[in-house]
């Protein structure tokens, strides 16, 4: 569980964190950056009740290890992007791919939630959640100062197809380690712990029966944390714009940025387990998405590198309370019988808050200029911060 973090880290600092910004460098708009998150989203809206279901009827744990190698093929495309002609022509094979990914994308989000579940006990899920965060902040950091440097040392478009490399590498790693994840699961469940195929059995015979999970008090978490998602999302496809368009920062900078964000998260891990202890992980969500509404604003106001070096460092801690939180909160509230379902469920609102946020932000944008928008989003964060805690 925590080697699939270290590769999934350097995937993390290098592909998926200069992603955008290539598509921004070669002429993106925010709604073409929207896209290439929303229409991943789209295709879970469509799959992820269907990825559930194929789930219940095949071995989990060799089919997360499937779903995740074919979705991380995907990131291979990234490499030869360059080569095609016209930088518009590039901007929309990056949304195609995106869209194609998307659909072992939403299979391995339902199975690896589950896996990480029925892999982890219950007392232990906050402090296995830190440890992840603190490695995947250790590798993001050394992967996105890397990939900052040798994009700025190595002639452009050879320094992304170099930095994309490199995150294909990590991605096929991690999807090695959870296969070992899951080969140590299944043997521990059959050999040492009847305890756990007990528990298989009745949530298999449990997701058998027709349930609507909206007449359950599930349907409130869902709700906020439709809200808080759609909040997020917002504002995610305007930062890359802002930090290139108005703040001019350059790559390396832009590295060292979501490192310090890194280097924050992995401070704020480490008091993860003791906060949770005492305050409950539906709390320390809603707190840590209370944090992560200072920084839209905040970044809104810079005019500087080193502005945006000390939001980072915000940003991160806050991350840290919603990133390591939010799932074990989740699963808290998911039955034992029924949590494929539950998880499926969340990932449709996942989603769709994801493509609705993805799409809006830069059509609100467009209308009342980014810098407002960014203020204006700030605030939506905030008030879904503050409904996880009144009502998740």
């Amino acid at each position: 569980m925590y080697l699939d973090m270290v590769w999934f880290g350097v995937l993390s600092g290098s592909t998926v964190n200069f992603l955008n910004i290539y598509a921004t460098r070669i002429g993106a708009s925010g709604l073409q950056i929207g896209l290439i998150g929303g229409v991943s989203a789209f295709i879970s809206l469509i799959f992820a009740l269907p990825a559930g279901k194929w789930l219940e009827n095949h071995s989990d744990g060799p089919a997360v290890f499937w779903v995740s190698l074919l979705y991380r093929l995907g990131f291979l495309s990234y490499v030869f992007l360059p080569w095609f002609p016209g930088k518009q022509a590039q901007v929309w094979i990056l949304i195609i791919i995106s869209l194609v990914m998307g659909v072992p994308l939403v299979a391995f989000t339902v199975g690896f939630n589950k896996l990480f579940a029925e892999s982890v006990p219950a007392e232990w899920r906050a402090q296995v959640a830190g440890v992840r965060n603190i490695i995947l902040s250790v590798m993001f950091m050394v992967s996105s100062i890397g990939s900052g440097f040798l994009l700025t040392k190595i002639p452009f478009p050879y320094n992304y197809q170099i930095v994309f490399l490199i995150g294909f590498f990590g991605a096929m790693i991690s999807s090695i380690h959870i296969y070992f994840i899951i080969k140590k699961n299944s043997t521990s469940a059959s050999l040492s712990d009847p305890q756990i195929t007990s528990s298989r059995k009745i949530e298999k015979t449990g997701s058998s029966i027709p349930k609507n999970i909206w007449d359950t008090p599930f349907r409130t978490t869902l709700l906020v944390m439709g809200f808080f998602h759609t909040a997020q999302y917002l504002a995610i496809p305007l930062f890359p714009l802002y930090s290139i368009r108005y703040l001019n920062l350059t790559d390396q900078q832009l590295g060292i940025g979501t490192a310090l964000f890194y280097l924050s998260v992995l401070l704020g891990s480490l008091g993860l387990s003791s906060l949770v202890k005492a305050n409950g992980h539906k709390n320390i969500t809603g707190w840590g998405v209370v944090g992560m509404a200072f920084y839209p604003g905040l970044l809104a106001m810079s005019s500087l590198a080193w502005h945006y070096y000390g939001l980072s460092i915000v940003g991160g801690l806050a991350w840290a309370l919603v990133g390591g939180a939010s799932i074990n909160y989740i699963l808290e509230k998911c039955p034992d019988y029924d949590r494929t379902s539950h998880l499926a469920w969340y990932n449709i609102i996942l989603n769709t808050a994801m493509l609705l946020g993805s799409l809006l932000g830069p059509v609100i944008a467009n209308q009342i200029s980014l810098p407002l928008a960014l203020i204006v989003f700030s605030f939506t964060r905030g008030l879904a911060g503050f409904a996880i805690i009144r009502w998740g």
